[in-house]
């Protein structure tokens, strides 16, 4: 019996048929994606509820396909309308940024030759791709002839990656003992990790998955600026040393996510050089500041660190997903290495092909590198500067802007892009402001809390949002907020 699904090939191919197909199927996605742009709203503003309702009447695996063509018509319908525009400059809730245009397309092309990172001979040229654009970002962080890096999924994956490094590597040069082959020492209920209250979640989440638990981590008291106290880290250190504990690693936030704040590497490097511990930078955030001269000493010397996190789907605009983690000590992959005769045998090593499954936690890998590739020749470090200053700049208008005006309280200054800032009046009144925005008005910005109280978020990562355009967000919520009793 003849389906719908007949009529379209299966895959780009050698011959004129498939080649066509292919064709019109990206030509009309073209259209159908830039026919839903039709204004500048965030988010269309549908509820939980018909959202829900939309997914209800739909049927998910019908017994015979029903085509391109009715599958398309149903997108536009149901999905299109209902996507957030993360490239509106009403859309600033989270580290979520826009995407820019060359990398979209390199999506286009990665999803179509659909290589496989895990050995050469599944991704040659990918390969030898990302092994140049990690060499690169190795020297733009400054970390050394022995640096290293392999591509990840994102910040969680890097931290976890940065976590096991610093965790083996203690353990196998201080405690004597090989966790690879042997498993966790008997002591590991003494290892002890040290990060800010405020740090990314991916902390406690590695910690649970190392076999470490929650408790290993020590969460340290932040300043008024929403950063490490490193004076409260000294006594910790000190006083969990005296008591027998094992301190083995520090790690860094390079840009919280809600203040953008950073931690001050350069004295934390002096703190683990005296207790001989890991440090690790979490540069998930603030990361793409390192392409700023202007702004880029706000992080101080990340190449002091023996590891960083580095995400391209933040600050530096490329879509999701797309991360990195960066070794100051190319041994510490040993990590991650296993040999298998099917995959990524000795002997093509030792023959010069690159089989990078041997430095990742992934084995199917997505070629992510290539999206970072072709933004960093298109735009150049120039072209990212100018993002990345513009954002800063933004922020730091904001927070004049809200510090001048009595109806607000900005909770902090902004070191990166997020501004976070409150309403004055009740904390219910400033959750209702921002559901009346998501929901009537297009607008979608964060929430989170600061000293126990409800606060709003701007994390401005869209270098189209104007002075004007924050001013008018400003008078938008003061107006809400009069509305609300």
């Amino acid at each position: 019996m003849s389906t719908h699904t007949d009529k379209l090939p299966y895959f780009l191919g050698f011959d004129a048929r498939s080649k066509d197909a292919y064709r019109s199927i990206i030509d009309q996605t073209v259209q159908a994606v830039t026919d839903s742009v039709t204004d500048t709203g965030a988010y269309k503003g549908a509820s939980v509820e018909e959202l829900q309702n939309l997914m209800e009447a739909a049927t998910i695996l019908p017994q015979q396909g029903c085509g391109w063509e009715a599958v398309l018509d149903e997108v536009k319908r149901t999905i299109l309308p209902n996507f957030l525009r993360t490239w509106s400059t009403n859309y600033m809730a989270h580290l979520h940024s826009p995407a820019l245009l060359e990398s979209i397309a390199s999506e286009l092309i990665l999803s179509t030759f659909n290589q496989s990172m895990d050995s050469w001979d599944q991704s040659p040229i990918a390969t030898e791709v990302e092994v140049a654009v990690v060499s690169e970002l190795c020297k733009l962080y400054r970390l050394g002839d022995d640096a290293d890096g392999v591509f990840t999924s994102g910040g969680s994956q890097s931290n976890l990656s940065a976590l096991t490094f610093a965790r083996d590597w203690y353990c196998n040069t201080i405690l004597g003992h090989d966790v690879k082959k042997k498993g966790l020492p008997s002591c590991y209920q003494k290892l002890r990790l040290y990060t800010s209250e405020v740090s990314h979640f991916s902390m406690e989440k590695s910690a649970h998955l190392l076999g470490l638990g929650y408790d290993a981590v020590r969460k340290v008291p932040v300043d008024n600026l929403c950063r490490m106290d490193v004076n409260a880290l000294k006594a910790m250190l000190a006083e969990d040393t005296e008591q027998g504990l094992l301190p083995f690693c520090v790690v860094a936030t390079i840009g919280t996510t809600d203040y953008g704040s950073v931690d001050p590497v350069d004295t934390l490097r002096e703190l683990c050089d005296r207790y001989n511990i890991y440090l690790h930078a979490d540069a998930a955030y603030g990361s793409g500041v390192q392409m700023s001269s202007t702004y880029q000493d706000r992080l101080g010397n990340l190449g002091l660190c023996d590891s960083i996190t580095v995400d391209f789907h933040k600050m530096f605009l490329l879509p999701i997903s797309c991360g990195a983690i960066l070794i100051k000590d190319r041994s510490l992959f040993e990590v991650f290495t296993l040999h298998a005769d099917y995959l990524n045998r000795e002997e093509d090593e030792e023959a010069g092909y690159t089989n990078l499954v041997g430095k990742s936690l992934q084995t199917t890998r997505r070629f992510d590198a290539l999206k970072v590739w072709m933004a960093f020749q298109c735009r150049g470090k120039d072209g990212f500067a100018s993002i990345i200053d513009t954002c800063i700049e933004n922020a730091a208008y904001l927070a004049q802007a809200i510090s001048s005006n009595d109806r607000f309280e900005l909770a902090i200054a902004p070191e990166l892009s997020s501004v976070v800032f409150r309403l004055k009046g009740s904390c219910e009144k400033n959750k209702q402001v921002r559901r009346e925005l998501l929901h009537h008005h297009q607008v979608v910005i964060g929430q989170t809390v600061y000293q126990g109280r409800t606060y709003l978020k701007f994390t401005l990562l869209n270098p189209m949002v104007t002075h004007q355009h924050l001013d008018e967000l400003l008078v938008l919520i003061e107006k809400l907020g009069n509305l609300i009793q």
